[in-house]
């Protein structure tokens, strides 16, 4: 079921073919969301699930200040990581799949989400996108997406946060379910097929569960 290569871990579906799911996890917890995907009843696909060097620096659409003293900064290198994720580690997936996927969908939880989102506005690769407890707070990525062309925005897109998330001493984060709720709104006025989940709990509950919800939505919804 499971292939080591190249920074990423891969769960095959049952047909190559089937849809792909590229995911970025922060603790290598792809074989979690992997079973929860199964336990919701998902269709058949295979999840790749693919690990950063720097999950700050990385995932991250432009430099930002860290949200607190002993936190790292936000090295604002996602335009980098995305060109080897279709150049190196996307073309690596597929052919340890042995086939082609009919689809490609890209997901993530926390700044993953974050990336997933933005990654979409930059390419036409992916069919849909989950953006789950994505840490759609950062400093000026509201701002972004609101003054992104309508022809460069996402399609089908999934968008979650816990009802917790937004409760919260630090004044930036405060802003995360605005900022979603703003986004979601500005997708589906531009025709995008998406939907915003609010689950029970803060942004540390139920990571796995919250992601799989995720995929199942766009594994439904995509093309």
């Amino acid at each position: 079921m499971k292939t080591d290569e190249n920074s990423f871990q891969l769960f095959r579906a049952q047909s190559p073919e089937a849809p792909l799911v590229l995911l970025h996890t922060y603790a290598k917890d792809g074989g979690e969301v992997f079973e929860k995907c199964r336990e919701l009843g998902c269709p058949d696909f295979s999840l790749a699930a693919i690990t950063v060097p720097d999950w700050n620096g990385d995932l991250s659409p432009w430099e930002a200040a860290p949200l607190g003293r002993e936190e790292p900064p936000f090295g604002g290198r996602a335009d980098a990581h995305l060109d080897v994720l279709l150049s190196d580690i996307l073309p690596a997936v597929k052919g340890a799949l042995g086939g082609t996927p009919r689809t490609v969908l890209l997901a993530g939880y926390s700044l993953a989400g974050l990336f997933a989102l933005y990654a979409a506005t930059k390419c036409d690769v992916f069919g849909a996108v989950a953006s789950c407890s994505g840490s759609l707070w950062f400093p000026g990525f509201r701002e972004y997406m609101l003054s992104c062309d309508a022809a460069a925005l996402p399609k089908t897109v999934y968008l979650s946060l816990g009802d917790r998330e937004a409760r919260t001493k630090n004044e930036q984060l405060r802003t995360v379910e605005d900022n979603t709720r703003a986004i979601a709104a500005h997708l589906a006025q531009n025709g995008a097929d998406t939907v915003f989940e609010l689950n029970k709990g803060n942004h540390f509950q139920q990571g796995a569960l919250r992601t799989a919800k995720g995929i199942r939505w766009i594994l439904q919804h995509a093309a």
